[in-house]
């Protein structure tokens, strides 16, 4: 009898991956574990502090955790931990209301914010500018996206983090400096007209940025514009503009999925990590900007001082900016225009 070996590696390709998405996916199991279900671009920064923490509390506990890591779009991320298919014993989200939005749903308590230091936000960040060596387009200032030879890439705002503070961002490089609800309106719905590709998450984005040179301009997260400047020192410049937004990524242990407090305790350090001496120097190392003060000064020659203005100076707090801007018949529906409308080099 003849043996179709295609169809039998196929098949047994098929189980395999099942196999991937099931671990991937399926509620922390076995003994120690905890799952991290993150944003975008923390894989570097969380890959970095897990080593660090499993030694640390390995060292004070003689418990060996193990600690799995999950990362995408924060949306998408967000919306995964809300129907279950990702059981995430902490999160660490771009944006506050990411973890609002968890709490409105039952799934972290209330009071989450008061059960951290800095109201639960380890670092902070902001939105900044890559552009090709040279910046042959003369990209400085937000208004310089929407010249006409310019082409931008930026994440979706549907599912990404990244993607719902560039347009925040850009919103607010209007308004604080003057400019009316109207003109910003226009200045956005303008923007997104040069929006080249607009994928999924950061790093994605970044990819289409860096690997297939899409665009003229990202606008990215700071730790991302450092990370691949970095690797990419002789092609990409990273440009500051003169006002961009504070970012607030913040963390939570998912009072849903820790219900036994041996693991909630687990959570707890690990998150509780974040704020020490230790973790918040790897938080700078990796580009972000740690909450403390003197730490943050010993890395001005990566992180230098930005006039950023906080999300009270564009909405309420974060989560009036979710519903005002990305909600049902919110800004960004009423402004929204397809991607690719303006081509650049």
């Amino acid at each position: 009898m003849r043996v179709d070996w295609l169809t039998v590696l196929g098949v047994v390709a098929v189980v395999v991956a099942a196999g991937v998405i099931a671990v991937k996916y399926a509620s922390p199991q076995g003994a120690n574990r905890i799952l991290n279900v993150s944003y975008d671009p923390t894989r570097e920064l969380y890959a970095a502090v897990d080593r660090a923490f499993v030694a640390e509390y390995r060292a004070r506990s003689g418990i060996t955790l193990d600690i799995k890591e999950s990362h995408g779009g924060s949306g998408r991320q967000l919306r995964s931990v809300l129907d279950g298919s990702q059981r995430a014993s902490v999160v660490s989200l771009a944006l506050i209301s990411d973890i609002d939005t968890l709490s409105k749903r039952g799934l972290v308590a209330a009071d989450w914010q008061r059960r951290l230091p800095n109201h639960s936000v380890p670092y902070t960040s902001t939105i900044v500018f890559v552009v090709r060596k040279g910046n042959p387009k003369g990209v400085h200032d937000w208004a310089d996206l929407i010249k006409s030879d310019v082409s931008v890439v930026t994440p979706n705002p549907r599912s990404s983090g990244n993607g719902q503070l560039s347009v925040l961002a850009a919103w607010g490089s209007v308004t604080t400096r003057g400019g009316g609800h109207a003109q910003a309106a226009d200045y956005v719905r303008t923007l997104l007209r040069h929006v080249a590709v607009s994928d999924a998450g950061a790093r994605s984005a970044g990819d289409s940025f860096t690997l297939a040179r899409v665009g003229d301009v990202q606008l990215t997260w700071e730790n991302e514009a450092l990370r691949e400047v970095t690797a990419n020192k002789d092609e990409l410049e990273l440009v500051y503009p003169p006002v961009s937004i504070l970012a607030e990524p913040a963390v939570a242990w998912v009072d849903a999925n820790v219900t036994d407090a041996k693991t909630a305790g687990y959570a707890k350090a690990y998150l509780d990590y974040l704020f020490t001496d230790a973790g918040q120097e790897q938080v700078a190392q990796y580009g972000y900007r740690p909450f403390k003060p003197e730490i943050l000064a010993r890395h001005a020659d990566r992180l230098p001082p930005l006039a950023l203005f906080p999300i009270g100076a564009i909405a309420k707090d974060w989560a009036d900016a979710r519903e005002q801007f990305f909600g049902t018949n919110g800004i960004l529906d009423a402004i929204s225009a397809p991607p690719g409308a303006v081509s650049g080099t």
